[in-house]
């Protein structure tokens, strides 16, 4: 069940869908979502992660053939209304610890005899998710599976656990269905792993140019506010990208960049339309230059890193203003 929310996480959701043709369903964050999918000719099983608001969404779910993840009483409420001749098919979804979305384990008696009740609900299974995953050296991710074994113990239907992260790390967790999402991109999701620890290729490439380049002297400045001053007299290249592309206006000092086969350090604050890179290691280069911001030279995991963020953040930031090229074998 490979997760295609926010636009597949920045990458395009049509083209990451066909890209994705083994896979079994479709996962996204909302009812919108699942259905510019159907309206797209999607007719592969598409589950709704966030589960319906209203009558209506729950109309369109049972015509659009979608699942959906029921995790509050408001939403069995809304069932209820539901047309006994609209079908419907269901997951719930089990708070295990997590405390974002889910009903109690104690709760669960009551949801199931609810959904029992209407004839046109069809309960496929249920489901968690895993809020320490990522972290190795904590144990809460065997708590939050013993919970949910015990809660489930019993019912009917599928389970599914496993986020990217219970599926490279977690094996127990796995169950009947899995729900990659960033390690589809090819990012790695254990802290402190990179993804070549799990044989992860990145999916996007970000690039750039080098739109200028200048012979600064030494105790002269970069950019903005002064943030960065040269050590001595050198080369210092302008790349055509900044915040108004959603490259990080708060990556630091240092931050890599690749340009000319060789990985440079940012300087300087980045700007709406362009960032500045130090060229004392990549002498050779010139304006015209194709620059990598983060793709198959410089992971985007190093970059997030460096700007204390996350990789999904850079992938889904991006702005209309970047050309999107896909490519495919």
């Amino acid at each position: 069940m490979v997760a295609i929310k926010a636009d597949a996480y920045g990458h395009g959701y049509l083209k990451a869908a066909n890209a994705l043709a083994d896979a079994d369903a479709l996962a996204v964050a909302s009812y919108e979502e699942a259905a510019q999918l159907r309206f797209a000719g999607e007719r592969r099983p598409v589950v709704v992660l966030g589960g319906i608001l209203d009558l209506q969404e729950a109309r369109g779910a049972a015509e659009q053939r979608l699942q959906i993840v029921m995790h509050d009483y408001s939403q069995l409420d809304v069932l209820a209304e539901l047309e006994p001749a609209l079908a419907l098919d269901v997951w719930v979804k089990v708070d295990s610890g997590m405390h974002r979305l889910g009903f109690a384990p104690a709760d669960l008696d009551e949801v199931e005899q609810r959904l029992a009740a209407r004839p046109n609900i069809r309960l496929l299974g249920w489901m968690t998710h895993l809020a320490c995953a990522d972290d190795l050296q904590n144990d809460f991710t065997r708590k939050q599976l013993t919970v949910f074994e015990q809660a489930t113990a019993g019912r009917p239907g599928d389970r599914s656990i496993a986020n990217s992260a219970g599926i490279v790390a977690w094996p127990e967790s796995h169950a009947d269905w899995v729900r990659p999402g960033i390690m589809l991109y090819g990012s790695a999701p254990i802290i402190d792993h990179w993804p070549a620890d799990f044989d992860l290729q990145p999916v996007m490439t970000l690039q750039s140019k080098l739109i200028a380049v200048h012979e600064i002297k030494a105790g002269e400045s970069i950019g903005y506010g002064q943030t960065w001053t040269c050590p001595e007299a050198m080369p210092v290249g302008v790349v055509g990208i900044g915040y108004g592309d959603g490259y990080p206006r708060h990556a630091p000092n240092g931050t890599p960049v690749w340009v000319g086969g060789t990985t440079v350090p940012m300087v300087g604050r980045v700007s709406m339309d362009m960032i500045c890179v130090d060229l004392r290691g990549s002498p050779q280069a010139r304006v015209g230059d194709t620059v990598e911001l983060w793709g198959a030279n410089v992971e985007a995991d190093r970059v997030a890193r460096a700007a204390g963020t996350i990789s999904y953040e850079l992938f889904c930031r991006l702005t209309g203003r970047v050309e999107f090229i896909y490519e495919s074998e």
